[in-house]
C-alpha cells in the first residue's frame, strides 16, 4: 500500500510506501512523519498518517478531468447529430458515453482520503469507510477558510476578534 500527500513544510507532493511502524520523509525539506503503529494494521487505515484526522472517504481513483471530457465529447458530438436531425446517431453516441462511463465505475479501484489534509491511500482495505459525506467536507473546509481569516487578521489582545470556533 501507498501514499500519496502534500509536505506541510514545503507543499511539494509526495508519494511512498506506507508501512506499518515506519517513517515518512520528505527528501526536500527533510521533515519525516512517524506512522503509528495503531493507525495502519493489516492493509487498513485508521485515522491519516499525516494529520490527526480520524475521518476518510472512499472515492474511485479516476482523474475528474478524464470523466468530464469523456461526458462533454459525448454531449457535444450528440448535439452536432442532433442538429443534423439525426436521431438514432444521437442516442447511439449518448448510450456509448453511458456504457463506457458505467465499464469505467466497475473497474477502476477506490482510493481512501483524508477530508482534513487530501492525503490519499491505495491498497488499503475498505471494509470499516464510507463514500463521501458533504457535511464533513465542509466542516473541514469551513475550519480551514476561519483559519486562514484569523492568520490574516491583525494582532490584538482582544479575543474577540478570533473567529467562533477557534480557541
Amino acid at each position: 500500500m501507498n501514499i500519496r500527500f502534500a509536505c506541510h513544510q514545503c507543499g511539494r507532493t509526495l508519494q511512498q510506501e506506507l508501512l506499518s511502524g515506519g517513517i515518512l520523509h520528505c527528501d526536500i525539506c527533510g521533515r519525516s512523519w512517524d506512522i503509528p503503529q495503531k493507525n495502519v494494521q493489516d492493509q487498513a487505515v485508521s485515522s491519516c498518517v499525516i494529520c490527526p484526522s480520524h475521518e476518510l472517504f472512499l472515492r474511485k481513483d479516476f482523474p475528474q478531468g478524464l470523466g468530464l471530457a469523456i461526458v462533454v465529447g459525448g454531449l457535444s458530438l450528440s448535439c452536432v447529430t442532433w442538429y443534423f436531425y439525426r436521431l438514432w446517431e444521437t442516442f447511439a453516441i449518448l448510450f456509448a458515453t453511458a456504457l463506457v462511463d458505467v465499464i469505467l465505475y466497475m473497474f477502476v479501484s477506490n482510493v481512501l482520503t483524508c477530508y482534513r489534509c487530501h492525503a490519499e491511500y491505495r491498497g488499503v482495505s475498505e471494509e470499516e469507510h464510507t463514500a463521501f459525506d458533504l457535511e464533513i467536507h465542509e466542516r473541514y473546509r469551513q475550519q480551514a477558510a476561519r483559519l486562514k481569516e484569523y492568520e490574516h487578521e491583525p494582532e490584538s489582545g482582544d479575543d474577540r476578534s478570533r473567529p467562533a470556533g477557534i480557541a
